[in-house]
């Protein structure tokens, strides 16, 4: 993912780097017809030039943004895989495993309601 490749560098803990890497190549293989990109600082997938997910990191946490629709579509499998969130992201501590199920779910989601989406963000 040599798009990301400055913004891995950038995590110093080789642990929640490959964690990141993880994530990316595992989002890269399950859905192939998502374009990286990168903007506003940030590591963000895309489908017809409008924004699917983003993410970030902390010092405790990975975080993700599927926008708002996609945490209160989600809010109750959020909560109970475990996970902190807010209006607009999930964060991920660490030491907390990924779901991948769930992640997908967001994904696939957000694909199918902005399957018409002219625009970068929903309106």
């Amino acid at each position: 993912m040599e798009l990301f490749a400055d913004f891995l560098k950038g995590i110093d803990n080789p642990d929640h780097r490959a964690r990141m890497e993880e994530v990316f190549a595992w989002i890269t293989e399950k859905f192939p017809n998502l374009k990286p990109k990168f903007a506003w600082n940030q590591p963000m997938f895309t489908d017809h030039d409008t924004f699917i997910i983003g993410f970030s990191v902390s010092k405790h946490h990975m975080a993700f943004a599927p926008e708002k629709a996609g945490i209160a579509r989600f809010a109750d499998d959020i909560a109970q895989a475990g996970y902190d969130h807010t209006k607009e992201l999930v964060r991920i501590g660490w030491n907390v495993p990924v779901n991948y199920s769930l992640l997908e779910s967001m994904i696939e989601f957000n694909i199918a309601d902005k399957a018409d989406c002219s625009t970068f963000w929903r309106k």
